[in-house]
């Protein structure tokens, strides 16, 4: 995959692949190319070279609002939710029924949400709108979910509820793909992962078999 913006090409030469029950992480420090990665896997971004193949079928004409129903959910990193609308609208807002019925486990390990449902999502603090976001994305309950720094501004303690939620999934046969700087958390959901320096893969490989000391390496300037 080669992708980026006019003639600066961001991403260069990246390959990775997402199995059913699996979480493939991708880490990198600020500014190397992660988030680029994420809107091109989303459509909102045009390759120069490669593919992004998905059940068989090449997305390259895929516009952006149809991978959704592909069974592609994404949590982006910023303008997660719409703040003009509730807590409740944003969850339904892309559904067919007004009904919560998908969200209640998620609900129930995030109460702060439910108990918040009426109030504008604008009104909500970052991490909150983080979480409301990831709820929204995990109860579409897609195939595949791509997920850009879903636990940025998130308190320890709903970090944690956030990877049981991943796993959950994962057990339902459910993939990942998570963009995180977040290392504890993606060691605690990824079972691969890709670590990008100036868009490129410089590090790939189980999670597990990494060790925690060369993955950090790639996080200091």
């Amino acid at each position: 995959m080669v992708c980026g913006y006019g003639d600066t090409m961001v991403v260069r030469g990246l390959s990775g692949r997402v199995r059913p029950g699996q979480v493939l992480g991708v880490l990198g420090r600020n500014g190397v190319g992660k988030t680029t990665l994420v809107r091109a896997l989303a459509g909102q971004l045009p390759l120069r070279e490669g593919r992004i193949h998905w059940q068989g079928r090449d997305l390259a004409r895929v516009p952006a609002h149809a991978r959704w129903g592909l069974g592609i959910a994404l949590a982006p990193q910023e303008n997660v939710v719409f703040g003009d609308l509730s807590v409740e609208e944003n969850l339904w807002l892309h559904r067919r029924t007004r009904g919560l019925e998908a969200y209640e486990a998620y609900l129930d390990a995030f109460p702060r949400l439910r108990e918040r449902r009426a109030q504008r999502a604008g009104s909500l603090s970052g991490g909150e709108r983080k979480l409301l976001s990831f709820v929204r994305t995990l109860g579409a309950a897609a195939a595949l979910s791509v997920l850009d720094e879903p636990t940025e501004g998130v308190q320890p303690e709903n970090i944690q509820r956030m990877a049981a939620c991943v796993a959950e999934r994962r057990r339902q046969g459910a993939g990942f793909l998570i963009v995180e700087q977040n290392l504890s958390f993606l060691e605690a959901v990824a079972n691969e992962v890709l670590v990008l320096d100036r868009g490129e893969c410089v590090l790939e490989g189980a999670m597990a078999e990494l060790g925690r000391e060369r993955l950090e390496a790639h996080l200091t300037v």
